[in-house]
């Protein structure tokens, strides 16, 4: 059995440096500090499989619109044998400060239309999130139009000033829990 570990994004270098990537950004540097050597194209996602202490971690980045990503998730959670409330989902989340990251285990979609597939697909809400905050489109702004602006410049920084938090989230699940790391995580 192995703990499958997945950012959401959206493939294509057109979404690269979007708010809704952030799941993207997360388990890039997830590879980078784990080492991961081989990426593959699996289940429709691109996948990589390391180790993290006792654990056999399958990292995920599904190659399909976040919007139908359940079905990459759910086969990649048969093949690997991952139960699918240890599944460990990154996510944008409008709801969150930008630059924030929380943890959370289990819960509704909230709106996120790749929650929701995700929800649909593995027939539960019960898999653990890492949410990403990106805040609240400023003014009227479409919420849809504003997590897929492309980023630049100051914007772009702080993104990816949070990216290595996330990442921390995930180490800290998978090393102590998910309690362990909405305590050390949703503090403040």
């Amino acid at each position: 059995m192995s703990r499958l570990v997945v950012g959401l994004g959206n493939p294509g270098s057109e979404y690269a440096h979007t708010r809704h990537n952030a799941g993207f950004l997360v388990v890039d540097l997830l590879g980078e500090n784990l080492r991961a050597s081989y990426w593959k194209d699996e289940a429709g996602a691109k996948t990589s499989q390391v180790r993290l202490g006792d654990y056999d971690v399958v990292l995920a980045k599904p190659e399909t619109y976040m919007n139908v990503s359940g079905k990459a998730v759910s086969k990649l959670s048969d093949i690997y044998e991952s139960a699918h409330d240890e599944v460990i989902i990154i996510h944008d989340d409008i709801d969150l400060p930008a630059g924030s990251v929380r943890v959370k285990n289990g819960g509704g979609h909230g709106g996120h239309n790749g929650l929701r597939s995700l929800t649909d697909a593995l027939g539960t809400d019960g898999y653990v999130r890492v949410r990403v905050g990106v805040g609240r489109p400023p003014g009227r702004m479409d919420a849809a139009d504003y997590v897929l602006e492309p980023l630049r410049g100051v914007a772009l920084e702080e993104l990816e000033a949070m990216v290595p938090t996330a990442a921390q989230a995930v180490i800290h699940i998978l090393e102590h829990g998910v309690e362990s790391a909405m305590q050390e995580f949703n503090a403040g």
